[in-house]
């Protein structure tokens, strides 16, 4: 087994909510028998499970329960699905209860020279970054928040592409699980029927030149509350609402086993390996488009990615290649 780290700033709270978190009504009174505390302090630790905002509900002279249960992280559970190929290149396994972002703190590990081969899941995060600068929503145990760092010789050139690369192992990943109708979005977005399933994030450190590293950074919707979804500014979807029962321990793993092989591989295999794979899942192919930056848009159909994972797009009979940085993509027309 990978070695792991458990940051727990919850610490107090992990025993009230694992008994919760079978959906089951329970008693302050078996609560408190259960923790070895007076139902008055079951009472104050139930209030600031309210305050992660989660869902709890008081049901009238019976007791209390977290409707539709809590399928909490857990590193035992990670590890017994982990293929070999994964566990001998996991390094460690981090599992955050909160956290600012894991890719903040991914990179501050990289930046000290620690951090190759090391995967931190977190909970919830309160600072989650997404692409151009977003926010990225990531409730209490409603999503799988993952950060990988990895170290590279020979230069930021090596990972050309890789962004899309990732979203061919998420998509991988998610049909182990019979999730219908994913599709992938240039540059780095995966989506379901229309609309945001996860996204990806990649942060480099290091010499670009040279001895470079990258931070994976995933988000990938399971069960948002309505509440916390509100602040969300684009079209999104969660598992639960398409395939609704996947174990997010077993979810995590399957995202390791096919991410962990990638990253090892992918400096000799590059994108062109990948290719094929994500032009046959490309949500907008063959359709109208729009592409902006902060400055001009060009409207014209996609036409897939080059073999360096550049964005192809025929506009008024000639094919351009885009890379991205700042470029936004919507469908259009």
């Amino acid at each position: 087994m990978p070695n792991t780290t458990t940051n727990n700033p919850l610490q107090a709270l992990r025993p009230v909510l694992e008994l919760l978190a079978d959906g089951e009504v329970h008693s302050g009174q078996a609560l408190g028998a259960a923790l070895g505390v007076s139902r008055a302090a079951v009472w104050k630790q139930l209030q600031k499970l309210e305050q992660l905002g989660l869902a709890l509900e008081s049901v009238k002279g019976r007791g209390y329960r977290l409707p539709g249960g809590l399928n909490l992280l857990q590193a035992d559970a990670i590890d017994a699905a982990l293929q070999p190929p994964a566990r001998q290149l996991l390094e460690e396994l981090v599992l955050l209860d909160q956290v600012d972002s894991t890719n903040a703190q991914m990179l501050g590990l990289l930046e000290r020279g620690a951090g190759h081969g090391v995967a931190m899941f977190a909970e919830q995060q309160s600072a989650g970054r997404g692409r151009r600068g977003r926010s990225w929503v990531s409730p209490f145990s409603g999503g799988i928040s993952l950060s990988i760092g990895w170290q590279f010789n020979g230069g930021v050139q090596l990972l050309e592409g890789l962004s899309l690369a990732v979203g061919v192992a998420l998509a991988e990943a998610l049909a182990d699980f019979a999730v219908p109708d994913v599709r992938l979005k240039w540059p780095n977005d995966v989506w379901c029927r229309e609309r945001k399933l996860a996204g990806v994030l990649l942060e480099l450190a290091g010499d670009l030149t040279d001895r470079c590293a990258v931070v994976v950074g995933i988000g990938l919707n399971v069960g948002l509350p309505q509440g916390a979804a509100a602040a969300i500014d684009q079209p999104w979807i969660d598992l639960n609402s398409v395939r609704p029962g996947i174990d997010r321990n077993q979810l995590a793993a399957a995202m390791l086993n096919r991410l962990l092989p990638l990253l090892d591989s992918y400096p000799q295999r590059g994108f062109t390996a990948y290719r094929s794979a994500w032009q046959a899942l490309d949500q907008f192919a063959g359709r109208p488009v729009c592409l902006r930056t902060a400055q001009r848009e060009w409207r014209g159909h996609a036409a897939g990615v080059d073999t360096s994972g550049a964005l192809l797009l025929d506009i008024d009979g000639e094919r351009h290649s885009f890379h991205g940085g700042e470029i936004s993509l919507r469908g259009a027309g």
